[in-house]
């Protein structure tokens, strides 16, 4: 397998890339991943997803997307939310992190984290946050990135296949902005 190429997309480039984004999310909630959305979880809701969320708020610079391609596929992605209230300039947000089952334990959601706080400290952002399902197989990575835990929230989100409430663990890192 070739190695993977991290890198910051442009809403062109995510519409263009549409099908592959659609198909990794699709697969990543298949395959457990507690993002937002629940059993049945057919391709078009995967795509609508994109369309009409992700895409608009890259197009207006509100989000920030990259992309984990390898050989040509659409392995990973992830989001930098930038728009904050006006008391919270200083903070962004982790979203969607994401990685296609078919790619994962090979360091593309580090590799993609670590870009996001690159590009975070770049634009001064000194705070990042994030939500992950407690328990869930990304908590781990989030600690050894350095992200504190802040507290959980019981009974926060629906189980994307148990007819349960799962709990929510609330994260932030504090990051230095460059001199």
């Amino acid at each position: 397998m070739a190695s993977a190429r991290i890198r910051r997309i442009d809403a062109t480039e995510l519409e263009a890339r549409l099908d592959g984004f659609t198909e990794l999310l699709h697969a990543a909630v298949h395959a457990g991943a507690s993002v937002n959305f629940i059993m049945p979880f057919p391709p078009d809701e995967a795509r609508a997803f994109w369309t009409t969320k992700a895409l608009p708020a890259v197009a207006a610079g509100r989000n920030l997307a990259w992309i984990a391609e390898v050989d040509g596929r659409v392995a990973g992605t992830v989001q930098l939310i930038l728009d904050m209230p006006p008391n919270q300039p200083h903070r962004c947000e982790v979203t969607k992190l994401l990685v296609h089952p078919d790619f994962r334990n090979r360091g593309l959601a580090r590799a993609l984290m670590s870009a996001l706080e690159a590009e975070a400290a770049a634009r001064r952002r000194t705070l990042v946050t994030l939500d992950t399902r407690t328990g869930d197989k990304a908590e781990p990575l989030y600690l050894s990135m350095g992200y504190r835990v802040a507290g959980t929230i019981p009974g926060f989100c629906l189980d994307p296949f148990e007819p349960r409430l799962d709990s929510t663990t609330i994260m932030y890192k504090p990051l230095a902005a460059p001199a």
